[in-house]
C-alpha cells in the first residue's frame, strides 16, 4: 500500500526517465529496498539512503526537502502502525488553491474539536470536468492523513462511468482492509463497516461521486474523521456538509502552473504568447495542465506556437491533448450523463452571440417555453457544465465548454436548423435591444414590451447583455440584416450620450452606416454619420477624425434635402473645432446649427445648440457670456417648453447645470459651482446616468479643493472614480488628474504620481 514517501520517489523517478533498476545502479541502494518504499513496505528509510536517492534523481532543493521530510514522518509513525492508506501522488505543482486547502484544513480542526465526542466533518467539492478537484482532495488527505491514526481511504466512485461503484463494494473493500472478513449481507457490511470507523479517526477520500445516494451509506460517524468528495454534480441533497466550489484560476495562477511545467524560463521568454496560452485554456487546470505537457514534451516548440494552433477554435479541444489527458473526453462523460433536453440545451447556448444568458434567452435558442429552459439550465449547473453568474438570474458557459457545445450541435443538429436558431436568436435580442433602447428617445415609447417596464429596466438589461445584443449586431449585418441593424443604430442616440462606451458606440454606429449604404438611404447615412461623428469627437476625443468624417455626413444631409441632419453635422463640427481650439470657427458653426434647427422647426435641437454655443464662449474665457446663456437654457427647460420625458428632461437639466457650473468656475465663483454640481449629482443619479454623475462629482471636486476642503475634495472625487470603476469603465482622466492635485497638497506626492500615471496611460489608449 502507498505512501506519501513512495508516491513522492515514483513520481521523481518516473519523471527523471529511469527504472528502479537505473536508480539502484546510481544510488548504491538496492532494487528490492527501493521496491519496497515505492509499495509502501518501508516506510521510513534512513536520511543517508533518501539522500543518495534524491542525489541520483538530481532534486532541487525543495524537493530534496519534501522527500526527506515525507520519510521522517513515516520513521516517526512506523511503531504506530497507522492503518491502511492508498492515496494517488499528490502534484507537486498544485497551484491556486489556497482557500479551498485552508477550508479543508479548517473542516479536520472542527471534526478534531475538544468539544466533540465523536462525529465526522464532510467537504463536497464540485465543479466543472477538469477544474482539478480530485486533485485538491488529493493534497488535502496527503496533509492531513498523518493527524487521522486510523487510516486514510481513497475510493474513485467512477460517478461519470457506465456503471459507477456500489457503496457496497466500498464498505466490502475497507472491511477487508482493515483485516476484517466481509459479513454475507450488504446491511451488516454497512454496519460493521460504520462499527469500525466510528472507534477510528480516518480520511476518507470519495473521488467522482454520482450522487448523494452513492455517497450516504458512506458517511461513518468516526472519532475525528474527515469525509472529502468529488463530484461533477453540486450534491445539494447532502446535509452537513461543506461545499466547496471551484472555480477556473486566476490569470497569475494560470501563467504559473504552465511555468512549473514548461519551465519559467521558457514561459518567462514570451509572456504575452503564455497569456494568450492560458486565456484560450479558460484558466482550466486540466487544460492549462495538458498545454504545460504539450510544451514540456516539445522542447522545440515556441510558447507563441502552442497559442496559434490553440487559436483555431475547430482544433482547440484537439490540441488539447497529451497521452492519456484530455479535455474533450473530460467533457464527453459528463455531456452523455445529461437527460435529452439539457443536452439539446447545452448544444444550443453555443450559439449565443455573447457571454452569458438568461432563461428568456435559453428559451429563445431553444425554441421552449423558459420555465422547461430555466429547469434545464438548473440541470446543466447542478452537472458542473453551466456556471451562475454574479447577477441573479443569469449563467455563463465556460469558454471551453462553448467550444464543446458548438462541436456536439454540428455533430448532432441539421445544419438548416441551427442557422434558424442562430437567426432567431440574433432577432430576439436586436428587437429587444430597439426596443430598450427606445426609452431614452426624446418621445414617449409606443406599444411597451411587457419585460421592460421601464427606463431603469432597460438600462439594465443593455448593461447585462452588451456582449450579446453586440454580437447579434455583428453576426445580423453580416447576413445581410440590414433594416434591423439600422433600426438599433438609429435607436441608440440618446442612449449613448448618457451611457456605455467609445468602442461599443464606434462598433454600433460603424455598423449603422454600412447598413444606410448598403439600403441605398441617403438621409439615414447621414443621421449615422453624424452619430460616428461624435464618437470620434466626444469620446475618442479625435476632433481631426471627427471633421473628416464631417464633411461626408454633411453631404449626405444635403443630398437627402434633411436641414435637420444639416444641423446636427453643423453642430458637431462646432464641437469638433472647440477641441482643436478653433474657437472663432466653432462659434459660427453653433450659430449656423441654431439657424439651422430653426428653420427644420426643430426646438431640442436649437437648444443643444445654444449649449455648444455657451461652451465655446467659456472656453474662450467669456465666462459671464456664457453663464447667460446656459440659465436662459436651464430656465426654458425647467419651464417644459421642449416636451421632454421626466428622465431625459432632469439628464439634459444636470448637463446643463454642469456648463453652467464650467462657466461660474471661469469666474471662480467656487460657492456657486459646487451648488451646481450638487444638484448636477442629484439629477444624474436619478436620471441613471453615470458618465454626467462622475464628471458632477469631479466639478464638486475642484470646487471643493480651490474652497480649501481638501478631505471633502478627495472624498467626493473618489467617489467619482468609484462610480466610473464600479461599471466596467476606466476612471476618466480628468478624475484621476484632479484627485492627483488633492493629493499633492494633502502632502501624497508618491499617490498622485501614480494617478497621473495611470491618467496618462488612459489618454495615450484613448488616440
Amino acid at each position: 500500500m502507498a505512501t506519501p514517501l513512495g508516491d513522492l520517489l515514483r513520481h521523481h523517478r518516473t519523471r527523471a526517465g529511469l527504472t528502479q533498476e537505473d536508480l539502484a545502479e546510481g544510488s548504491g541502494v538496492s532494487v528490492r529496498a527501493i521496491s519496497d518504499v515505492e509499495r509502501g513496505r518501508a516506510r521510513g528509510p534512513q536520511r543517508r539512503t533518501v539522500a543518495a536517492l534524491a542525489d541520483v534523481l538530481g532534486l532541487g532543493d525543495a524537493d530534496r526537502s519534501e522527500l526527506l521530510a515525507a520519510a521522517q514522518r513515516g520513521r516517526a509513525r512506523s511503531p504506530r502502525s497507522p492503518g491502511p492508506r492508498a492515496l494517488p501522488p499528490a502534484l507537486p505543482d498544485l497551484t491556486g488553491r489556497a482557500d479551498e486547502l485552508a477550508a479543508i484544513r479548517a473542516a479536520a480542526e472542527r471534526s478534531g474539536g475538544a468539544e466533540r465526542s465523536g462525529g465526522t466533518e464532510v467537504v463536497a467539492v464540485h465543479g466543472a470536468p477538469g477544474s482539478g478537484k480530485t486533485s485538491l482532495v488529493v493534497r488535502a488527505a496527503h496533509e492531513l492523513a498523518a493527524s487521522h491514526p486510523g487510516g486514510c481511504f481513497f475510493f474513485t466512485l467512477s460517478g461519470v462511468d457506465a456503471t459507477p461503484v456500489r457503496p457496497d463494494e466500498v464498505t466490502r473493500r475497507v472491511l477487508v482492509a482493515l483485516g476484517e472478513e466481509p459479513p454475507g449481507s450488504e446491511a451488516e457490511r454497512t454496519d460493521r463497516y460504520r462499527a469500525l470507523l466510528r472507534e477510528r479517526s480516518t480520511v476518507l477520500v470519495l473521488d467522482n461521486a454520482l450522487d448523494e445516494a452513492q455517497v450516504r451509506p458512506l458517511l461513518a460517524e468516526g472519532a475525528r474523521s474527515l469525509v472529502l468528495i468529488t463530484s461533477r454534480q453540486v450534491l445539494a441533497g447532502l446535509e452537513g456538509a461543506t461545499r466547496l466550489g471551484l472555480d477556473v484560476l486566476r490569470e497569475s495562477e494560470s501563467t504559473g502552473l504552465l511555468a512549473a511545467i514548461a519551465g519559467e524560463a521558457r514561459t518567462g521568454a514570451e509572456p504575452e504568447a503564455t497569456l494568450a496560452v492560458a486565456r484560450l485554456c479558460g484558466h482550466l487546470p486540466l487544460a492549462l495542465r495538458i498545454a504545460g505537457n504539450r510544451l514540456a514534451s516539445r522542447p522545440r516548440w515556441t510558447v507563441a506556437h502552442l497559442a496559434a494552433r490553440l487559436g483555431d477554435e475547430r482544433r482547440r479541444l484537439s490540441a488539447l491533448t497529451a497521452g492519456d489527458l484530455g479535455v474533450r473526453p473530460a467533457f464527453e462523460l459528463s455531456y452523455h450523463q445529461l437527460a435529452p433536453l439539457p443536452q439539446a440545451l447545452f448544444r444550443a447556448l453555443s450559439l449565443l452571440p455573447g457571454a452569458g444568458c438568461t432563461p428568456e434567452s435559453a428559451a429563445v435558442a431553444l425554441d421552449v417555453d423558459p420555465f422547461d429552459a430555466e429547469d434545464a439550465l438548473d440541470e446543466l449547473v447542478d452537472a458542473s457544465l453551466l456556471g451562475t453568474a454574479e447577477e441573479p438570474g443569469r449563467y455563463a458557459l465556460h469558454d471551453l465548454l462553448r467550444v464543446f457545445a458548438g462541436e456536439r450541435l454540428a455533430a448532432e443538429s441539421d445544419p438548416a436548423d441551427v442557422e434558424r436558431a442562430r437567426e432567431r436568436l440574433d432577432h430576439w435580442f436586436l428587437d429587444r435591444a430597439t426596443t430598450a433602447l427606445s426609452f431614452y428617445g426624446t418621445e414617449a415609447r409606443q406599444d411597451p414590451a411587457d419585460e421592460i417596464a421601464d427606463a431603469a429596466g432597460a438600462g439594465a438589461w443593455l448593461v447585462a447583455e452588451l456582449s450579446n445584443w453586440l454580437g447579434a449586431l455583428r453576426r445580423t449585418a453580416e447576413r445581410g440584416g440590414h433594416e434591423r441593424v439600422l433600426r438599433l443604430a438609429s435607436a441608440a442616440h440618446w442612449y449613448s450620450d448618457q451611457h456605455g462606451d467609445a468602442t461599443t458606440w464606434e462598433r454600433v454606429f460603424e455598423a449603422g452606416v454600412a447598413s444606410a449604404r448598403a439600403l441605398g438611404s441617403a438621409r439615414d447615412e447621414a443621421v449615422q454619420l453624424n452619430f460616428l461623428t461624435w464618437v470620434l469627437v466626444v469620446l475618442r476625443g479625435s476632433p481631426e477624425r471627427g471633421l473628416a468624417l464631417h464633411d461626408r455626413a454633411r453631404a449626405a444631409a444635403v443630398e437627402s434635402g434633411d436641414v435637420r441632419e444639416q444641423g446636427w453635422a453643423a453642430h458637431y463640427r462646432a464641437l469638433a473645432l472647440r477641441r482643436a481650439d478653433d474657437l472663432e470657427g466653432a462659434r459660427r458653426s453653433a450659430v449656423r446649427a441654431r439657424e439651422l434647427f430653426r428653420a427644420a422647426g426643430y426646438p431640442l435641437g436649437e437648444h443643444v445648440a445654444g449649449s455648444a454655443l455657451g461652451q465655446v464662449l467659456a472656453r474662450a474665457h467669456r465666462h459671464a457670456e456664457a453663464e447667460a446663456v446656459h440659465r436662459e437654457l436651464l430656465a426654458a427647460v425647467r419651464a417644459g417648453v421642449l416636451g421632454l420625458r421626466p428622465q431625459m428632461r432632469d439628464a439634459l437639466e444636470a448637463v446643463l447645470l454642469l456648463h453652467l457650473a464650467d462657466a461660474l468656475a471661469g469666474l471662480e465663483r467656487w460657492p456657486e459651482v459646487l451648488v451646481a454640481a450638487r444638484e448636477a449629482t442629484g439629477l444624474a443619479a436619478g436620471a441613471r446616468s453615470p458618465v454626467v454623475e462622475v464628471r458632477a462629482r469631479r466639478a464638486a471636486g475642484v470646487a471643493l479643493h480651490r474652497s480649501g476642503a481638501l478631505p471633502e475634495a478627495r472624498a467626493e472625487l473618489e467617489r467619482a472614480l468609484a462610480i466610473g470603476d464600479g461599471r466596467g469603465r476606466p476612471s476618466p482622466p480628468d478624475v484621476l488628474e484632479a484627485l492627483a492635485g488633492v493629493l499633492d497638497d494633502l502632502g501624497d506626492p508618491r499617490a498622485s504620481g501614480r494617478l497621473r500615471a495611470r491618467a496618462a496611460e488612459l489618454r495615450s489608449a484613448d488616440r
